[in-house]
């Protein structure tokens, strides 16, 4: 399967680093998962991972205490998630995950920056199957652990694939498996950095530079807006 959806990881990464609009968006994750799954990260390994994310960008304890107190407060927003599929230049697929409450905004917002750029939204559904959506777990590899033995306490928690890139290490199972997976990995004693639901491309397509420069213009305007939580490409 490989790790396809590293690619732009450390630009995208570079670029939110320095976007005063991360810290609203890794809230508005917390604040979704906690409605959605309960205020408590013991019980819910949705907010377990958001929560886990938001402290990997260094996000202040007390930013993420009141995006939790958020999702139960008799003024909560109710936020939507709704996903957006299309087809951008040079025929790249494009897969948008957003966090809205106001869906005409988005909507409208979304298909703006696909057609700027020559492409077009698609129905829902027509890209389902050009994805794979997994479970990803993303951790510094210990001295002392063993990977082989790691692979074994994993397997019955839905462990698909396991591997080691320049000391870190990716743990990879079906989207279904998230929180069996993150227990297993706690119970292992594992301090994962990072984990998500990531949508994978089934066939993932070399692009020129100079394709690559036109695609990234159009990514960036979609990661900038504040609706947008995620965007998944079928780039090699």
């Amino acid at each position: 399967m490989g790790r396809a959806f590293e690619y732009r990881r450390a630009a995208k990464e570079k670029r939110w680093d320095k976007m005063s609009r991360l810290f609203p968006k890794l809230a508005k994750a917390i604040t979704v998962a906690a409605k959605e799954g309960g205020a408590d990260p013991e019980m819910n390994a949705a907010l377990r991972a958001a929560i886990q994310n938001a402290k990997a960008q260094n996000m202040p304890k007390d930013n993420i205490d009141s995006a939790i107190k958020r999702a139960s407060g008799k003024d909560a927003e109710t936020f939507t998630e709704v996903n957006y599929e299309g087809k951008g230049p040079h025929g790249v697929l494009v897969f948008v995950e957003c966090a809205t409450d106001n869906s005409t905004r988005t909507v409208a917002n979304v298909k703006s920056y696909f057609n700027k750029a020559g492409g077009s939204v698609v129905p829902t559904g027509s890209l389902e199957f050009m994805f794979s959506r997994k479970a990803v777990f993303e951790f510094e590899k210990p001295e002392n652990l063993d990977l082989e033995e790691l692979e074994l306490n994993l397997i019955d928690a839905g462990l698909e694939e396991i591997d080691e890139n320049e000391g870190t290490v990716y743990v990879y199972g079906d989207y279904t498996n998230f929180g069996s997976l993150s227990q297993a990995l706690e119970e292992a004693s594992i301090d994962v950095n990072k984990s998500n639901l990531q949508r994978i491309p089934n066939t993932p397509v070399e692009f020129t530079e100079e394709q690559l420069e036109e695609i990234e213009k159009m990514l960036d305007k979609i990661e900038e807006d504040d609706d947008i939580q995620a965007v998944f490409t079928n780039i090699a």
